[in-house]
């Protein structure tokens, strides 16, 4: 059954994409320190958002929200940021969308753990470029896997055991 957008339904999701922008872009600003950089907590909003939203405002939300956060608080990385990030989201919203229909809990965790890889990989080799070293990137690299971690387990958390999935689709609904 073909669900009918209209232009409240769509101000709706626009305005609660804008939201879950502005908390990645504020949870860029929040890190833990670890050895050769920091732990960011933003993936949890990108991973969150991304199982509500649609691929492409999950890319808006997870891609130009992390390159909009790097921009204001550290820029070096901001457009790896947004690939890694934006490919990142775009996956987790396929997978929860379109993969397994009938097991949306299977397909929520097949999208984050492929989102996982994507951006470990992807923050990998845009750090082994950015700095001209591989090293780097080895090092960072346990902290960059569970970054992704918690960021996956929370966003699953966040939308299932919570009510949030159930509000935003009484939301979008009505």
């Amino acid at each position: 059954m073909k669900q009918r957008i209209t232009s409240r339904s769509a101000l709706t999701r626009l305005t609660i994409a804008a939201v879950f922008m502005a908390l990645t872009i504020a949870l860029c600003s929040f890190s833990i320190p670890v050895p050769g950089g920091h732990l960011y907590l933003c993936d949890i909003a990108i991973c969150t958002a991304a199982l509500l939203l649609d691929p492409f405002s999950a890319f808006v939300v997870g891609g130009v929200g992390a390159f909009l956060g790097d921009l204001i608080f550290y820029p070096l990385p901001m457009f790896v940021s947004l690939a890694t990030h934006g490919l990142q989201a775009v996956a987790i919203a396929l997978f929860a969308r379109y993969v397994f229909k009938k097991k949306p809990k299977i397909a929520s965790v097949l999208g984050l753990s492929l989102g996982l890889v994507i951006l470990v990989a992807g923050y990998s080799l845009g750090r082994a470029f950015l700095y001209a070293t591989p090293e780097y990137a080895i090092l960072k690299l346990p902290y960059e896997i569970l970054q992704g971690l918690i960021g996956a387990v929370l966003g699953y958390l966040l939308y299932w055991k919570t009510p949030l999935r159930k509000i935003y689709q009484n939301m979008i609904q009505n």
